[in-house]
């Protein structure tokens, strides 16, 4: 191992890739963390995935497989799952490629590993060709081949209570004693469980956000949310609801006994050898509890500020505002609207080991190295604002706070960045500039504001088109009318020329017709005449658009249409998403 270490090292540093320095510090994080240089090396955030393995392949002569240069896409009616088992592949971070006549090819994270070679050649009576891939993407890909048909997992689960009793790993559980024999048997009973990992396993495997998991009068709903719109999917039957409620109740390390009040939880599992948070919330109805679990898959979580939705100029003001030593920058939007990710996106992109950073959330879902985050506990006192007057005696240089929501926390922000820190946080409105209004509505004074805002940014999530069925169309006038007037683009190529497209739908999306979500983002750097706007007007939003649209900032919608013109997904996607001026 330390040899192995040793060679990616030098191969990164002699590519550029790292520094000597560098290297040194990620050798440290390996011996300490027990991983392997590479992880460290991404961790520390001195490279990506990525680039690391693009350098290992062209120092070993080794060809580089990517989703973007489309040979990490295998095509099903090769029948190559056929020939490496999915335990395998999973347990030693293989994938087959492609067969042409005995040559097999193969994604492999480590093509060095020789003695992994030797074994597939065994195994299949093959001579194999290595590739090099990123772990990341040889884990989502062979999510893709040796996926078990969607919904049908579930109903296997139900008519064979020992089909795959171990896919599912629980990392904690509960320790509690239960008095109650008859729920705590069914809880526990064969069925139960392995319906609960099905439950679980589907999910993950669908890229599912949130399980909803209801009781009515006659009948048990199962819904998944994907990509932020409600599945629904085949349901256990009503006579086992109360035990697989029971049974996600003892995982949560909740009280089984209580069915009046509302509770909340957590627990981790892993599925496939990826760590799985699960957030578990569960509420009394008329007909019984109703169960909702929030997904937060790490493995899925990519934060890179280029894969997020920023349009060119978007993405160079947020940095230029994040990378100031000292001021306010506000993101706006929804709940679930990806405010968080995209946050931490830009901390991964300005982050150094120079710099002291410090975070409070509520709660915490994205863990990041080098990053102090702290989870909010508001039964013992420790509040946003609380946390935020600690953090100030801690040396911080950028601080991170979940939401702003009161008054005092807002000031408490103000407060720090006007002694010299850079302040990031979100708020709940309708677009970015309400940010300035909303703030003096919980007290903070306009003068102020005027000097210590440096960015407002808005955004909100919409569904990216499969790109293995999404089908292409000429869009009409009116269509072509609103994107030349919404768009914020002086002039659309020949209207001939342009194409849109839409949802069809495949087994790899699920019959969807969609895949994944971006960011749309509206994203305006305070100027001087916006700040003497809110210094000597209170904020007044209609002369701080008028500046915005002189400047050429561009408002969400014109990002959405922007993504339209992209082909990444449709007019109704962006007009459902958006609000009209």
């Amino acid at each position: 191992m330390p040899s192995q270490k040793l060679q990616i090292g030098d191969i990164l540093v002699t590519s550029g890739v790292i520094s000597e320095e560098q290297r040194v510090k990620a050798a440290k994080l390996a011996a300490q963390a027990k991983c392997l240089f590479g992880e460290a090396v991404v961790k520390l955030g001195f490279a990506t995935e990525e680039a690391i393995s693009m350098a290992v392949s062209k120092q070993l002569g080794v060809p580089y497989a990517s989703r973007e240069n489309k040979i990490l896409k295998v095509e099903k009616s090769q029948g190559l799952e056929k020939i490496i088992s999915e335990t395998y592949a999973r347990d030693h971070l293989v994938l087959p490629l492609f067969l042409d006549e005995k040559i097999l090819a193969v994604a492999m994270v480590d093509p060095d590993d020789i003695l992994t070679i030797d074994n597939l050649r065994l195994i299949t009576n093959l001579e194999i060709q290595p590739f090099m891939a990123t772990k990341a993407q040889v884990l989502k890909a062979i999510d893709e081949l040796y996926q078990s048909g969607g919904a049908n997992l579930i109903e296997k689960m139900i008519q064979d209570p020992s089909e795959g009793a171990d896919e599912v790993q629980e990392i904690e559980t509960s320790g509690s004693q239960l008095d109650l024999d008859q729920v705590l048997s069914g809880a526990k009973d064969t069925q139960v469980i392995n319906i609960v990992n099905a439950i679980l396993k589907q999910a993950v495997t669908e890229r599912v956000s949130d399980i909803h998991f209801e009781n009515y009068e006659e009948r048990v709903m199962l819904r998944f949310r994907i990509d932020g719109v409600l599945y629904e999917r085949p349901a256990p039957p009503k006579k086992v609801f109360m035990s697989v409620v029971s049974r996600i109740k003892i995982l949560s390390k909740l009280d089984i006994a209580e069915r009046r009040l509302p509770q909340d939880g957590q627990f981790s599992i892993k599925v496939q050898n990826r760590p799985i948070d699960i957030r578990v919330s569960i509420c009394p109805t008329v007909f019984g509890e109703k169960v909702v679990m929030r997904i937060l898959d790490k493995a899925a979580v990519e934060l890179d500020i280029d894969k997020i939705g920023f349009e060119p100029r978007q993405k160079e003001d947020f940095l230029k505002a994040a990378r100031l030593p000292h001021g306010l920058i506000f993101l706006t939007g929804p709940t679930g609207s990806g405010k968080t990710t995209t946050l931490y996106c830009v901390l991964n992109a300005i982050k150094t080991t120079e710099l002291n950073f410090m975070a409070i959330e509520d709660p915490v879902e994205i863990q990041m190295d080098g990053i102090n985050q702290v989870q909010v506990r508001a039964n013992i006192g420790l509040s946003f604002a609380s946390a935020l007057r600690s953090f100030l005696r801690q040396d911080p240089d950028v601080i991170l706070v979940g939401e702003v929501r009161d008054q005092e926390t807002a000031q408490t922000c103000l407060r720090a960045a006007l002694t010299g820190h850079l302040v990031l946080s979100t708020l709940h409105t309708n677009d970015a500039l309400s940010t300035v209004v909303r703030l003096i509505d919980l007290g903070v004074e306009p003068y102020l504001l005027a000097s210590s805002l440096a960015l407002a940014a808005a955004q909100r999530l919409v569904r990216v088109l499969c790109p293995d069925c999404k089908r292409p169309y000429r869009p009409g006038n009116k269509e072509l009318d609103a994107c030349l007037k919404e768009s914020q683009i002086e002039k659309l190529p020949d209207p001939a020329s342009v194409v849109f497209y839409q949802p069809r739908g495949c087994e790899k999306c699920a019959r969807t017709g969609f895949k994944g979500r971006r960011g749309i983002y509206e994203v305006f750097l305070i100027n001087q005449e916006m700040r003497d706007v809110i210094y000597k007007r209170g904020g007044d939003l209609e002369v701080l658009k008028t500046i915005t649209e002189r400047t050429g900032m561009w408002t969400i919608r014109a990002s959405g249409w922007r993504k339209v013109l992209q082909g990444l997904t449709t007019p109704e996607e962006v007009v459902s998403a958006t609000i009209r001026e």
